[in-house]
């Protein structure tokens, strides 16, 4: 294992082992404050027909609320957003959060004429640049890591997960925790980006 990538593994254990400390949510009380969010997502979380629209269902409790208060803070720019969590306080976040979180989860198909890149990507990484495995925060079946608010990707509409990794890649995106995002796709290509992107989408 290269240094590069020794290092960028043990940073995303280190952050992986403190968890998110935020307001405990409620899923029934959420279930009455998603008036503001069906328009775009839809009463499971996944109804988007938008790219730039993520779908929410099953997400992580954690890291949706994360979001949320990155948005409503301005850390992150998601101009659709803009007003939508005006009159939502921290706790009217974490429900709705728990909410979405208990819902069902997506599932998609990935591209099979991209497939092995992207299995390749996201199980080994690319070692010559110092592209850690995706499978290190995002777990093998793509579940996430909650507990450190790392997000679930499996079923993600394959044109958002490949839309926000050049946002990261830009730095149009910077609400990544220690700017682990923006380095990993700083390193990759455009078709390494659609390829891991499309392999999420189909993976259980």
């Amino acid at each position: 294992m290269s240094r590069t990538i020794t290092t960028t593994f043990i940073t995303l254990l280190a952050l992986a082992s403190g968890s998110l400390v935020y307001g405990q949510g409620d899923a029934d009380a959420g279930a009455e404050k998603i008036t503001v969010c069906l328009a775009c997502h839809g009463q499971d979380g996944n109804m988007s027909q938008l790219d730039n629209v993520p779908m929410i269902g099953g997400q992580n409790e954690s890291y949706l609320l994360k979001q949320m208060m990155d948005i409503k803070s301005g850390d992150r720019v998601a101009p659709l957003m803009n007003g939508m969590l005006n009159n939502l306080d921290e706790q009217d976040m974490a429900d709705v959060a728990a909410y979405y979180a208990s819902q069902p989860a997506p599932q998609g198909a990935a591209d099979p004429e991209i497939v092995d890149l992207g299995e390749s990507l996201y199980r080994a990484g690319i070692a010559e640049v110092g592209v850690a495995a995706c499978t290190a925060c995002h777990s093998p079946n793509g579940e996430g890591l909650p507990s450190a608010g790392y997000p679930a990707l499996s079923g993600q509409d394959a044109a958002y997960t490949e839309m926000q990794l050049r946002a990261f890649r830009d730095g149009v995106r910077q609400n990544d925790d220690a700017e682990i995002m923006r380095s990993i796709a700083a390193r990759m290509n455009d078709a390494e980006i659609a390829a891991v992107a499309s392999y999420v989408s189909g993976l259980r």
